[in-house]
């Protein structure tokens, strides 16, 4: 078991450098896949626990892969892919894994993805992937624990995505990259992280246009070939330092290559914080009291829903009520019951939630229900009195590298444990 611990009452000022893009290495270690020989090196590739378990996948279908810890370096050689099972011990904990189904598809004819059953794969919302593979052409039958997806060769077709998921856009132009013909995307992910995976698709070889319209196109191509990329910072990342400013009343320099957070900043702004730009380095201030906010969530870009529990924890420090509405996934409110456990002052109505602020959090015993939340819990441990103890961190460590020690170099007082219990 992970838990972290954290000790409020210090502002964090100095510099964070901002890791690579969860959201887009994950896509980029099953595009590797796709190169029949050479290797594939990712450069900026963030040290966290869903990396882990890619590479442990990608281990699994016969792939060599190293994993360059202190230069943030994958090098994956997919010559010898000869499996294609994605075995349940880590798809379970992955929900990435269907990131490697275009590949198997591509070089071996079949994908057989366990652990996943059919009511998970609603849940999920995973099925408009597999939906997309039937009109490649691929054969997709479903069973109680095991999805086993069947192809001899995908043709081109158009695809309509009910709901522009950056995952289901990328699954979807990786399948298409070797299919036989056009494919069409239509209301295609606009994130910057989808446009980074094109980017290294195109560098492969790929025939990928349209990216960041929502009306993708992809002539397939007989081969793709191994490159060298390196992976965008994370928003997501950047996102969470500076609310972690804005929460201790800190400054902070974030440092990353064309850093941009979108609506995420013009929201904190509105709250007071303070922003500036020196070329690649974003500087964030807070002073004085934090103005409420409204947010509603949306697909990009619109507010990420990813940051929404992150800003509800920022909110409940605000001098006044906020109100959220989020419009992509309800399960993100699970954080108000724990907020509330630290004195905080949140009501959530279905899809709706009022967060009434400037009320002093108190540090206690809370859980992460989800990576979101965890992170969550760490900014509000931050700006808590006393100490605030988060089980299930390993959560956390799913998308943030090295929390602990970043924190601390910033003036935090955090730890992260392991324990047996």
């Amino acid at each position: 078991m992970v838990r972290y611990r954290v000790r409020g009452g210090n502002a964090l000022r100095g510099t964070a450098f901002i890791q690579g893009a969860k959201n887009a290495v994950l896509p980029m270690i099953g595009a590797a896949l796709l190169a029949p020989k050479g290797r594939t090196v990712l450069r900026n590739v963030p040290i966290i626990e869903d990396v882990r378990r890619a590479v442990e996948l990608a281990e699994a279908v016969g792939a060599y892969v190293e994993l360059h810890e202190s230069e943030r370096t994958l090098v994956i050689d997919a010559s010898r892919v000869d499996s294609p099972v994605l075995p349940a011990r880590i798809a379970r904990r992955f929900r990435g894994s269907v990131l490697f189904t275009p590949a198997l598809l591509h070089r071996l004819g079949e994908a057989i993805v366990e652990g996943v059953g059919g009511c998970n794969l609603g849940s999920r919302n995973l099925d408009f992937h597999y939906l997309g593979y039937k009109r490649l052409g691929a054969i997709v039958d479903e069973e109680e624990t095991v999805i086993h997806v069947k192809a001899s060769g995908l043709t081109g077709a158009t695809l309509y995505l009910d709901t522009p998921s950056h995952t289901g856009t990328e699954n979807l132009i990786m399948a298409a990259a070797l299919a036989n013909g056009t494919t069409v995307i239509e209301n295609a992910a606009l994130e910057p992280e989808v446009l980074d995976v094109i980017d290294m698709l195109t560098k492969m070889g790929a025939r990928i246009s349209g990216g960041g319209t929502g009306f993708i196109t992809v002539e397939g191509v007989d081969e793709l070939h191994a490159v060298e990329h390196t992976v965008m910072p994370d928003r997501l990342d950047a996102g969470v330092f500076a609310m972690a400013a804005a929460i201790t009343g800190g400054e902070l320099s974030l440092v990353g290559t064309g850093l941009d957070l979108g609506v995420v900043r013009y929201k904190l702004e509105q709250m007071g914080v303070e922003f500036a730009r020196q070329g690649a380095v974003l500087h964030v201030r807070s002073e004085g009291k934090l103005r409420p906010i409204n947010i509603i969530t949306d697909t990009y870009p619109g507010f990420a829903t990813d940051l929404q529990s992150p800003m509800m924890t920022v909110a409940a420090l605000a001098d006044g009520t906020s109100y959220i509405h989020e419009r992509i996934f309800d399960g993100r409110f699970a954080l108000a019951g724990e907020l509330n456990k630290m004195k905080a002052n949140v009501e959530v109505d279905g899809s709706r939630a009022v967060v009434r602020g400037r009320t002093p959090l108190t540090g206690t015993q809370v859980t992460a229900h989800d990576l979101r939340s965890g992170i969550a819990l760490v900014l509000a441990g931050l700006a808590a009195e006393g100490e605030t103890v988060i089980d299930s961190g390993y959560l956390i460590d799913r998308g943030h590298a090295h929390l602990a020690a970043r924190m601390r170099a910033l003036g935090a007082d955090i730890t992260r444990e392991i324990s047996e219990r």
